[in-house]
């Protein structure tokens, strides 16, 4: 499958250019017609200054993002769903925790993780001095998938964007991908989770962190020995 990095709408540049373009226009009919000026603040001057330059956007909000999301009807899922569960925690956290996708109980809530992995996660969250304030969770895929199926290409590639426009916004210094769909879609790789946790990767500069899913653990308890593993290494660069 094709996965694509946050992106910068191009609708929304042409429309910004088309704004400048008309603001400019009416600034010289104004003058034309015997305007000398108006009163304008410091801040609204400095604004106005970078005003058609090339590349200038303001820096996007998780309230942004989750407003341009709506109510989104962009793959399947928006079928079945109860809720979308678009992320909750601090919008600038320096450590975000990304999952593969909502189960029954966010579903219902729409809320990540309050289900039993969700209760696991909590006391990860607080095993390495932090609280669920303090960091952001989120998913790969926004909705959830009938009978809690795995994500499909198409869904993940219809709502990976979004996820990437959100760690944009928060610009956190780490992730923590949980399971094998988090893993393997922030590191565009197929290679299995076994092999990708334990050390650090990049996403957009940000270093990545692969562990097993809290609901991995709930089924294999003997593999929370090497999720602590990963936990300390975490600790140790958060410092």
């Amino acid at each position: 499958m094709t996965l694509r990095p946050p992106y910068r709408n191009k609708a929304v540049k042409e429309g910004f250019a088309a704004a400048v373009e008309e603001i400019n226009n009416t600034l010289r009919f104004m003058a034309e017609t015997g305007c000398r000026g108006f009163d304008c603040s410091k801040e609204s001057l400095k604004t106005i200054e970078v005003w058609g330059r090339k590349e200038v956007f303001l820096p996007e909000t998780l309230e942004a993002v989750r407003v341009d999301l709506g109510d989104c009807r962009r793959c399947r899922l928006s079928g079945s769903r109860k809720n979308i569960v678009f992320g909750s925690g601090n919008p600038h956290a320096r450590l975000v925790f990304v999952g593969e996708g909502p189960g029954y109980e966010e579903d219902q809530r729409g809320e990540p993780f309050v289900g039993a992995a969700g209760q696991l996660l909590t006391k990860i969250i607080e095993a390495i001095n932090y609280t669920r304030k303090q960091v952001y969770i989120c998913n790969i895929i926004k909705c959830r998938p009938p009978g809690n199926r795995n994500p499909m290409p198409d869904e993940i590639n219809a709502c990976f964007p979004f996820l990437g426009r959100q760690i944009t916004a928060i610009k956190p210094d780490f992730i923590c991908a949980l399971g094998t769909f988090a893993a393997q879609t922030l590191l565009e790789t197929k290679e299995p989770i076994s092999k990708l946790r334990g050390c650090f990767h990049d996403y957009m500069g940000v270093k990545v962190l692969p562990t097993y899913h809290p609901a991995y653990l709930l089924r294999n308890p003997d593999k929370k020995r090497d999720v602590w593993e990963d936990m300390k290494k975490l600790i140790k660069e958060l410092g």
